[in-house]
């Protein structure tokens, strides 16, 4: 598949100095599968706050705002095909970004936007309310794919999601016509899956869990899947490569003992992933109505 076809991305993100999270995992993903990326930071850091204190170098709201005008009024602006959006520093951005996406699907209306909304994980919100709830109202409604993780969900749908059929449930009611959703219910003992429902679809892609992960997964399974279906791919084969790449990068990291993802040395595992993925068909939520 060529540049012209596949079409650039922008994507919206965070970016450190050091590791692979953020635009420095998708950007890397998107390029390495053929794509021309437009890279916009919502934030400069000097790597993960995980890892300890990192200074936070941010934009003002009103600047940030103008760094959109340009986008839009760019002669170059025909060459994106789709916008990735990640981590927001404030609620501005996420309404900045929103303008974004609908002035974009005015001048195309087939422009793929995936909306992942990170703001969470099994500890809660780490992001503040505002900043979750604009990226709930503003974009999850314009995203024709979101990949919330599943704890993130159970915050945006505001419901427990102890089983698969609750995510599905919670995805369907959430509004985009496909979502993926990260640390999904597994089905195998001592694994982690990543659940995909669309109109077509209720899928489970797993594998076996890995502890002491590095951070940048989520940004890494959204850009890859975002390519995938991007080229055309058929749903269940897209999610299937993209988990493949990500439980292998993952893999080959902890195995190298490495505190971040170590994506220059496995650009391989992200075009040609050799990992074996277990893929279920589940049974979709307008099944079970019929019933």
């Amino acid at each position: 598949m060529s540049d012209t076809a596949q079409g650039a991305v922008l994507v919206i993100s965070s970016h450190v100095v050091r590791g692979s999270v953020g635009n420095r995992a998708a950007v890397f993903a998107l390029e390495t599968l053929g794509h021309p990326v437009w890279a916009l930071p919502t934030i400069v850091l000097p790597w993960h706050p995980g890892h300890g204190r990192s200074t936070r170098l941010t934009f003002s709201e009103a600047d940030f705002d103008l760094a959109i005008d340009d986008i839009l009024a760019a002669p170059w602006l025909p060459e994106v095909k789709a916008v990735l959006s990640g981590y927001f520093a404030n609620a501005a951005q996420a309404r900045s970004v929103a303008r974004l996406v609908t002035a974009l699907r005015e001048k195309s209306p087939e422009l793929f936007y995936a909306c992942d909304p990170v703001i969470g994980d099994l500890g809660g919100l780490y992001v503040p309310q505002p900043t979750a709830e604009a990226i709930r109202d503003h974009l999850l409604p314009l995203a024709s794919l979101a990949t919330p993780n599943r704890y993130e969900l159970a915050w945006l749908s505001g419901a427990p999601l102890d089983d698969n059929n609750a995510v599905m449930e919670a995805a369907l009611a959430l509004g985009p016509s496909r979502m993926l959703v990260t640390s999904a219910v597994p089905m195998m003992t001592g694994g982690t899956g990543n659940l995909y429902l669309s109109g077509r679809n209720a899928l489970l892609a797993e594998h076996r869990s890995i502890d002491n992960a590095p951070n940048g997964l989520g940004d890494l399974l959204a850009s890859l899947f975002l390519s995938r279906l991007m080229s055309g791919m058929e749903e269940e084969r897209a999610l299937q490569l993209a988990t493949a790449s990500v439980f292998e990068v993952l893999a080959r990291a902890v195995k190298r003992g490495s505190d971040e993802l170590t994506l220059a040395a496995d650009a391989a595992s992200l075009s040609t992933p050799m990992a074996m993925v277990q893929m279920r068909h589940l049974m979709h939520p307008s099944q079970r109505r019929k019933k």
